[in-house]
């Protein structure tokens, strides 16, 4: 059993006029909080598969990510943490000097590996994989972003959490999604809890139904019958993937003026974004209690300049 000494999440309320005229309640759970460098959902995406990896008598862990992820940088914290190698196989060059996410990945002991964006569309494949493990292996592989199942086994223990805040309460769980790990994790970890929470996912990708389709295809795999509402909006990803537009930086700016809450415009900045204009636009009913995760993030963005 993985011992991480990781401290109880907080939870912020977020107090303001709209949120007030609107007759809506809305707290952050700060997963960001828990640990120093695995923080936020990595964690719970993460531990099962390290459990996993010992298991099966792997000293080393190989995975996936892009120049700035979070998953890495977590990954690599988890190996020196836990006392076992990880290989980052990074989309794109390795630029030097490395920006200060790669940079605490390599100072981790992570032992980064570049490859073209081509061959880095080739991840999945068992071909590619097989090759990564002929120079990098034996490891243990977990997928990009740590998704699998798991993962999603992993992330059923914070609606474990959000259950215990939400008491006799309905709410609405909301998260950021980039792969739909998480969520999946949340939705399935509902139906065993027996709760009739909905699930609210707002992408980061500029890719419509992509997220949706991810989560309807790991919910079919399961053996778990669904009956908690979800929906993914595809509305507030300002362009995509770690981009921005004027109206995300100008709501960051706004929200900064509301709550000492830090956010990032990659995942949660635009959680939030998307909340609000929800709010605004009157698509939760008054008197509705919207729990939203902060999945982490800053410290790996910070000084990144996107």
């Amino acid at each position: 059993m993985l011992d991480l000494k990781f401290a109880v999440p907080s939870v912020d309320q977020i107090d303001c006029e709209l949120l007030l005229e609107k007759a809506v309640t809305l707290r952050i759970l700060r997963l960001d909080k828990i640990h120093p460098h695995i923080h936020g959902n990595k964690w719970f995406k993460l531990k099962l598969n390290i459990q996993a990896a010992q298991e099966q008598g792997h000293s080393r862990v190989i995975s996936f990510g892009g120049a700035y992820s979070n998953h890495l940088y977590a990954l690599a914290a988890a190996g020196a943490y836990f006392g076992f190698e990880t290989v980052g196989i990074v989309r794109g060059e390795l630029i030097e000097p490395l920006n200060p996410v790669l940079a605490f990945c390599r100072s981790a002991g992570m032992v980064l590996h570049s490859v073209s964006r081509v061959d880095y569309r080739r991840k999945e494949e068992p071909e590619f994989l097989q090759e990564l493990l002929a120079n990098h292996g034996p490891a243990y592989v977990i997928p990009e972003g740590g998704s699998n199942a798991l993962a999603f086994t992993g992330c059923r223990e914070i609606a474990d959490m959000v259950c215990s805040i939400a008491g006799d309460s309905k709410v609405t769980i909301a998260m950021a999604c980039g792969t739909g790990a998480t969520m999946t994790g949340v939705i399935e970890g509902l139906q065993s809890l027996h709760t009739q929470h909905s699930v609210l996912g707002v992408s980061v990708l500029n890719a419509k139904g992509m997220i949706t389709n991810f989560v309807e295809s790991w919910l079919d795999k399961s053996d778990i019958a669904v009956n908690s509402p979800w929906y993914v909006s595809d509305s507030f990803h300002c362009g995509g993937y770690a981009k921005s537009n004027l109206e995300l930086t100008e709501f960051i700016e706004g929200f900064t003026d509301i709550s000492e809450v830090p956010i990032e415009p990659v995942y949660t900045a635009k959680l939030l974004y998307g909340i609000f204009s929800m709010v605004e636009a009157d698509a939760f009913p008054r008197g509705a209690q919207i729990i939203a995760l902060h999945t982490g993030g800053v410290i790996t963005y910070e000084g990144t300049g996107g």
